[in-house]
């Protein structure tokens, strides 16, 4: 019997997600390839992993019992993996993200480390989490200070997106932080982090709350939203993933702009050249990034471990 680790990651991903098309998006593999695998490493197991059906996805009695053993094995393989390639010196640094990387980062940092783009995307909770647990070297995500001092985390500013609101109509004029709605979904395992961003913001500038359960934080739900409360609403930094549809205006906010801050994260204990080259690396990308907003009234939320160099920069 040969079983393939390929195949048992695949195994892993469809435990972890309990839906065969969203681990496939999350494999970048197509679905019918994915449960093709699946099959087969079944076969080669002899027993059944799964129990599906068109409307769910469990693991099996037997599918539990093994879905720990196959994990500690991936963990193991890995770490072979990381050792050889640190006797051959050829180590490469893995780095994930939310939704926004630098352009030129992979230009910036070719002469210091052979970077490598984990391609799966999830909340900047879950990329911060993926750091501290050592599947990441890097991650370029939203923390606060706390999350660094509990996961034993260290951040350097990478970036900071201002963040706009859309309204209905012809209007285009700025708007104040006080008069905006900002959407709270109750998916906190996707939106943790901008539900806690929103909602401090709304505590500090007086902006009123919407909730939601409908993921309409961007795309089309949010579209829908501006539309139904017809006032100006703030987008989230994923906002550029879609484009705005007719009869929808971008409004910049004022007094105060709020901003996102993008940290660059790592491991505080992790010491290895390449990676502590990657830290300096990142306050270079960041010089001129907060031109336009000098002499502004910006927001930062208290925890963000960014506060008060922003603070210096847009007030200088």
């Amino acid at each position: 019997m040969v079983v393939e680790l390929r195949q048992l990651r695949y195994f892993v991903a469809v435990a972890d997600e309990l839906h065969f098309g969203r681990a496939a998006t999350r494999l970048l593999i197509a679905g019918p390839s994915l449960s093709q695998q699946i099959k087969a490493l079944e076969r080669d197991l002899r027993v059944p992993l799964f129990v599906r059906d068109r409307r769910s996805v469990v693991l099996t009695p037997a599918g539990a019992a093994l879905l720990p053993h196959v994990r500690a094995l991936l963990e193991r393989a890995e770490d072979l993996q990381r050792r050889a390639e640190r006797l051959s010196g050829s180590e490469p640094v893995r780095i994930g993200y939310v939704n926004w990387l630098p352009a030129d980062l992979t230009a910036r940092t070719a002469g210091v480390a052979q970077l490598h783009v984990d391609p799966w995307v999830v909340p900047s909770h879950a990329q911060a989490a993926r750091v501290a647990e050592g599947s990441l070297d890097l991650a370029v995500c939203w923390v606060r200070s706390r999350d660094l001092d509990e996961r034993g985390l260290q951040a350097r500013l990478l970036g900071a997106d201002r963040l706009y609101a859309v309204s209905v109509g012809p209007d285009t004029t700025p708007v104040r932080a006080r008069s905006i709605t900002l959407l709270i979904d109750d998916d906190a395992t996707s939106w943790a982090s901008w539900n806690v961003f929103a909602q401090r913001l709304a505590d500090d500038t007086g902006a009123r709350i919407r909730r939601i359960d409908d993921g309409g934080i961007t795309g089309r739900g949010f579209h829908d939203h501006c539309r139904k409360l017809n006032a100006p609403v703030l987008q989230s930094p994923k906002r550029h993933q879609t484009s705005l549809p007719p009869g929808l205006r971008t409004r910049s906010v004022r007094d105060p702009t709020p901003l996102w801050c993008w940290s660059l994260v790592t491991r505080a204990d992790d010491d290895r050249p390449t990676v502590l080259a990657l830290r300096e690396t990142a306050e270079t990308l960041t010089q001129g990034a907060y031109l336009g907003l000098r002499k502004q009234s910006t927001w930062v939320p208290p925890q963000d471990p960014h506060r008060e160099t922003i603070t210096a920069l847009t007030d200088a």
